[in-house]
């Protein structure tokens, strides 16, 4: 397909994914006789991988590196695995802080519906374990 049809199909704008093979992140990327990419449906999935690692916190910088292990082939499977590995624990990571915030929001939500349920300012909350 071409690239049109994958930015219709991603909701990726054309610009965005020539920027993403620019910065060597889109494997397997061919050209016709016009010199004009090609893209197989597999691009739809790693666009969408692309998208979840930005999201998790992953660095251009690493998303590169994987990208790269993918263009070396099955001989670098174990890195990858390795790679996300180390990524899903920032991950957890990065949710377990989420998690602290929410709680800690949640006091707060507490305490306000205390005070404006009692009209009194409650003492303030000590943080509480769950």
């Amino acid at each position: 397909m071409l690239i049109g049809k994958l930015a219709q199909l991603t909701g990726r704008s054309v610009h965005t994914i020539r920027w993403y093979e620019a910065q060597r992140l889109m494997p397997g990327v061919r050209r016709d006789l016009q010199g004009r990419r090609l893209y197989v449906h597999s691009h739809v999935d790693w666009l969408d991988l692309l998208d979840r690692l930005r999201r998790t916190g992953m660095t251009i910088k690493q998303i590169r590196e994987y990208a790269a292990l993918v263009k070396l082939g099955d001989a670098t499977l174990k890195e990858r695995q390795q790679l996300m590995k180390e990524h899903r624990k920032r991950v957890e990571a990065s949710i377990r802080d989420l998690q602290d915030s929410l709680h800690v929001i949640d006091m707060k939500i507490d305490f306000y519906g205390t005070w404006l349920s009692t009209g009194v300012r409650p003492p303030p909350a000590l943080r509480r374990d769950r």
